[in-house]
């Protein structure tokens, strides 16, 4: 992935400024902003323009789309989105992921393994990124309904996309995109036959959601219920790695 090298040692550049916004979400905050001078401007209507002038600011803080220093290790999956570890279960990976198919790449079969879903707020950048690099193999859409993404039968219910990328050594990884009770609309950066690298953005959620994340067997989460991620820099977990991981809430 293009991009400056940091480390450890102080190798590399950091300054503070103001994430860009991204071209997907330009539009949305243009038309967000002409209404509310439309509505300041012309019908004068101030108690209905100023709010919203601040909510058109909230559709630019949406679509936000900030630089991250991505982790580097060959076994390391960096989580996909920004926000809430909301649920980690043990379930069979989705139909759609499960099988070997024509196009190339191994499929998650059927046997339970660790799923570990990130619930995205309105307030959480909605870029999702690979957690892994490789190539991507696999992008099934469902469309389905819109019920909260925090739900755990949303990963059975809602509209979702399902993504399989295979790595370097043939190991394949699954997550899914979901939308959420706000979120309408999917909207993928990648396509099969694309090389990404870890970290790298591949598509992204319109307005609340969630990504779900099924980690290979024999590999357990280095994360813990109710923490808080962040895209292409937490480490979700790493390959062939297990252990018991307690926290406390304070």
């Amino acid at each position: 992935m293009a991009g400056e090298l940091r480390d450890n040692r102080g190798r590399g550049d950091a300054e503070w400024g103001l994430p860009p916004i991204h071209p997907e979400g330009r539009k949305y905050g243009v038309i967000a902003v002409a209404i509310a001078l439309l509505v300041l401007l012309v019908f004068d209507w101030a108690l209905l323009g100023w709010p919203l002038l601040a909510l058109s600011v909230g559709v630019f803080a949406f679509f936000r789309d900030p630089e991250r220093v991505v982790p580097q290790g060959e076994r390391i999956l960096v989580s996909p989105a920004d926000g809430l570890v909301s649920l980690i279960k043990q379930v069979p990976p989705p139909t759609e992921l499960q099988h070997d198919a024509p196009e190339g790449g191994k499929g998650l079969g059927a046997e339970p393994v660790t799923r570990i879903s990130i619930f995205m707020s309105v307030f959480d950048v909605h870029i999702n990124r690979s957690p892994v690099a490789g190539t991507i193999r696999r992008i099934v859409y469902i469309p389905g309904r819109f019920m909260n993404a925090d739900l755990d039968k949303a990963s059975d219910e809602n509209e979702r996309q399902h993504v399989l990328v295979e790595r370097a050594d043939g190991r394949t990884i699954g997550f899914t995109q979901i939308a959420g009770l706000v979120a309408r609309r999917i909207v993928p950066f990648v396509k099969p036959g694309d090389t990404v690298a870890a970290g790298q953005r591949v598509g992204l959620i319109r307005f609340g959601s969630r990504v779900d994340v099924y980690l290979p067997a024999g590999t357990e989460p280095k994360v813990l219920l109710g923490q808080r991620v962040v895209a292409g820099e937490t480490v979700l977990a790493e390959i062939g790695t297990s252990g018991l991981l307690e926290g406390v809430s304070q």
